[in-house]
């Protein structure tokens, strides 16, 4: 009896549930949620299905709950458009290097990358112009295809948002008939944005194939590692060449600034990209956290406006952006429509740390710089967790993010070219796996565009290496007295320097570079010396072939020297001292200087004597021999050739590629009168000093440089080193350098 009760009552009940659950009385979910995942949703930052990929940083995790691995990233996207995007851009999605990459290409020429020729008519954007125009500048280019390694369109394929006038139709067709298509293989392709409203999507429009995609906005998941390359958003306004500097000045002690937390731009009213911006005003204090969003943007914005709108774009308007980005320690760098942001590369240049809040974006170049070192890794799902946190960064770990941000802003982002050849740089150390550099190259001064891995692998062959190694350079240097006029007696200046130069203690040796017309003297018309001395012609005679990577330098650093040079044994000894100290920089005697003339306006060139110069001519100078192999393969041909035309400006021109690397002035030694009267002593037709065009090409070379630097990189300098108690009234005997004040 009792058994048959209990069987009535769960009966009764299952009946109960049955009924209950036909009408909507109890829901059984669809889904399984983690733990805490209601609250993470009543979060500012909460967007259904959005994946983030943890990256480790100089944050600790916001929260210790972990994500829920089930939730589908694109639950919002309909099944037309999943397959569209399929079709689309992934029909390589699988494609690593190793896959997708003819690496035969790249065995006979190395590594070239071949632009193809624009068609007549065709539509291109300002920015893709720029792109095409760094490429063809490059030292990688290549008109030729038979001899390239790597393929870039002509058409233009940065706007892929349908609703944008920048877009090119019919692009699927146009590309797939290209002879050297070959189904996008060894081709890389430059986009800015993709997709358009309301949903963004990453889809081109167009089948790219077993192309690379150098791609802004790139998500976690769509991005393929080691094939494509994440690039930062940049507007039609970035500058090509140059670039400006970042605004971080010296040290800036203390680090913290009037603001903690800044951010001023747009709020979705709807669509994508709309919940972390609506959210900003929960955090938003009005003292040290300033985050400030606006309804006015699109035509229709009041069709949308809500309760807040007017409240928001009346404290919007109430602030400067630009002072806000210039007085915060921190910068907040939400996602917008797409994942990334112009305020990204603004928070960089103004060294105000970027906090990133877009969920599953592959950051810019991640394949080779380390973000954790500049900037804040968040989560949008947990914004209100973003003011403690940033408060709770010791002040001598936000120097060092900001002054990461500078480095980084200099070396890869402030212009198109940078990011350009950055991202050639990138695809190069892929192919030349051998000779790829290291993390420590691309993420310390002077960044992995100045340290080629062609020249050499180990850090302690470069320039900039030496105090992180805990090395110093090698004791000795190697002299190069460059020669134009005959040899005829034994009392030419020539005679005299060599002599002075081989007594120095840390000779190692002499070579004399030939570039005269008439034959190389006899062994034994040259002095006897207690170092080597080799005699070598110079290639083609033209006097670029001073700054060839002889194989026959064995030591760091290199004595530059014309042949009409007055030294001594002391001075050298003196100067090579001091270069032991700034082995990234030009040290030396001769000095001179540049100057900006506004009646002209272009700049100008000055010889005169004063405190103040921005160039030690190589006329009598010491400087890493790195630098011989940077100026033949990193300036293009067209200022070495116009050096060699004229006979003239290498010594400008070798000064300026110094500045740009280590954005410091070269360093003067002490005072030498004597060089001035000897130079313009000289009586010799050949002496560049008795040439009356000499300044005027100077004046012509400054400018030629200055447009391809793209800015002016030498900066100016009152420095000047003297021996230890030089001129002091005392003892002469307590002197190291004593012949120097006799001079």
């Amino acid at each position: 009896m009792q058994a048959k009760k209990r069987y009535l009552t769960l009966f009764s009940a299952g009946a109960c549930l049955i009924l209950l659950f036909c009408f909507g009385g109890i829901q059984v979910p669809l889904s399984r949620r983690g733990p805490g995942r209601r609250d993470d949703r009543s979060l500012a930052g909460y967007r259904p299905g959005a994946r983030w990929r943890r990256l480790p940083g100089s944050l600790p995790p916001f929260s210790p709950l972990e994500e829920d691995q089930n939730v589908d990233p694109d639950e919002h996207i309909s099944l037309k458009q999943k397959r569209d995007v399929s079709s689309g851009i992934y029909t390589g999605k699988r494609c690593r290097m190793e896959s997708c990459f003819d690496f035969t290409l790249c065995e006979r020429n190395g590594f070239k990358v071949f632009v193809y020729p624009q068609q007549k008519g065709e539509k291109m954007s300002e920015s893709y112009q720029n792109i095409l125009s760094s490429i063809e500048g490059s030292r990688f280019y290549t008109s030729d295809p038979e001899q390239a390694c790597l393929f870039v369109l002509s058409l233009d394929t940065l706007d892929r948002d349908q609703l944008s006038p920048q877009y090119v139709h019919n692009l699927k067709g146009r590309i797939q008939s290209l002879p050297l298509w070959n189904e996008g293989k060894n081709h890389i392709i430059f986009n800015l944005y993709s997709g358009t409203w309301p949903n963004y999507t990453e889809d081109l429009g167009f089948d790219i194939g077993y192309a690379m995609l150098a791609k802004a906005s790139i998500s976690t998941e769509n991005f393929r590692p080691n094939f494509d390359v994440s690039i930062p958003l940049f507007s039609k306004d970035h500058p090509r060449t140059g670039g400006e500097r970042g605004y971080l000045r010296h040290n800036s002690i203390p680090p913290f600034r009037k603001y903690m937390l800044v951010f001023k731009g747009k709020r979705y009213l709807t669509g994508i990209g709309s919940d972390t911006r609506n959210a900003l005003y929960h955090v938003h204090n009005s003292e040290d956290v300033v985050l400030l969003t606006t309804c006015k943007h699109g035509k229709d914005w009041q069709k949308h406006k809500d309760a807040r709108c007017d409240r928001d774009n009346m404290e919007y308007d109430k602030y400067d952006y630009r002072e806000m980005l210039y007085n915060s320690t921190f910068c907040l760098v939400p996602r917008g429509r797409r994942l990334g942001s112009f305020r990204f590369l603004e928070a960089l240049q103004a060294a105000c740390v970027p906090v990133m809040l877009s969920n599953g974006w592959e950051l810019p170049f991640s394949e080779i710089i380390d973000w954790n070192t500049a900037a804040v890794i968040g989560d949008e799902r947990l914004l209100l967790q973003i003011p403690s946190t940033v408060r709770s960064i010791h002040q001598d770990q936000i120097l060092s993010l900001r002054q990461q941000t500078q480095l980084l802003w200099e070396a890869y982002f402030n212009s198109v070219e940078k990011i350009v050849r950055t991202t050639l740089e990138i695809i190069q150390d892929r192919v030349l796996h051998h000779t790829s550099r290291s993390n420590l190259m691309w993420n310390s001064l002077p960044g992995g565009l100045f340290t080629l891995p062609q020249y050499s692998t180990y850090l302690g062959d470069f320039p900039f290496y030496y105090a992180k190694l805990g090395i110093k350079p090698y004791p000795k240097f190697t002299a190069i007295i460059h020669v134009v006029t005959p040899l005829v007696s034994l009392s030419q200046p020539v005679m005299k320097l060599l002599v002075a130069v081989a007594k120095s203690q840390y000779c190692a040796q002499v070579i004399v570079l030939w570039n005269c017309d008439k034959p190389l003297p006899a062994k034994h018309r040259w002095p006897p010396t207690l170092v080597p001395v080799t005699v070598i012609e110079g290639e083609n005679k033209v006097i670029s072939s001073r700054f060839l990577p002889y194989d026959t330098i064995p030591t760091d650093a290199v004595l530059s020297l014309d042949e009409d040079t007055v030294l001594s044994s002391t001075e050298v000894d003196f100067a090579f001292t001091v270069w032991q100290s700034f082995p990234d920089r030009i040290v030396g005697y001769p000095a001179r200087s540049h100057f900006w003339d506004s009646s002209k306006e272009r700049w100008g060139y000055t010889s005169k004597w004063t405190n103040d110069y921005s160039m030690v001519l190589t006329g009598a100078a010491i400087y890493h021999k790195y630098y011989h192999y940077l100026y033949t393969s990193y300036l293009p041909a067209s200022l070495t050739s116009m050096v060699d035309q004229m006979s003239n400006c290498e010594d400008i021109l070798m000064n300026f590629l110094v500045s740009s690397v280590a954005k410091l002035p070269p360093i003067k030694v002490t005072q030498k009168k004597q060089y001035k009267e000897a130079m313009m002593g000289q009586s010799s037709r050949a002496s560049r000093w008795a040439d009356p065009d000499h300044f005027a090409q100077r004046q012509t070379c400054m400018n030629k440089f200055a447009s391809w630097f793209g800015s002016m990189p030498l900066v100016h300098s009152q420095m000047r080193l003297d021996p230890v108690l030089f001129k002091d009234q005392v003892s002469i005997l307590r002197k190291k350098y004593r012949d120097i004040e006799r001079l």
